[in-house]
């Protein structure tokens, strides 16, 4: 299961709102890259057939079989400080991370 913070979630939906396709939902994905082997990566999609889909904070969210392996158990928060980030991929099952925050292995 994926969680969002309820600071994601109010940025997810903004975003949301704005892009336009209320039938698009928020698909958080892995995929080969980055500086550690994986990255992450967001995006608004439609969903597709083998996605699974969970609800968190109101927003849906589509995982594909594959990243949800590497997702289980992570949250997202969002930070929009002074020295925010944007959004914080906290993945429990990462064994490493690479310093910017966004690839794993």
């Amino acid at each position: 299961m994926i969680t969002l913070t309820s600071r994601a979630a109010r940025q997810v939906q903004t975003m949301h709102a704005a892009q336009g396709d209320p039938q698009k939902k928020l698909r958080v994905f892995v995929e080969g890259g980055g500086c550690s082997g994986f990255q992450y990566g967001m995006s608004f999609d439609l969903p597709k057939a083998e996605d699974q889909t969970i609800e968190s904070e109101g927003v849906q969210v589509l995982l594909d079989p594959t990243s949800l392996a590497y997702l289980s158990g992570t949250s997202i928060d969002f930070d929009d400080g002074l020295q925010g980030k944007g959004f914080e991929i906290r993945n429990p099952n990462a064994q490493s991370t690479c310093g910017c925050g966004k690839s794993f292995n």
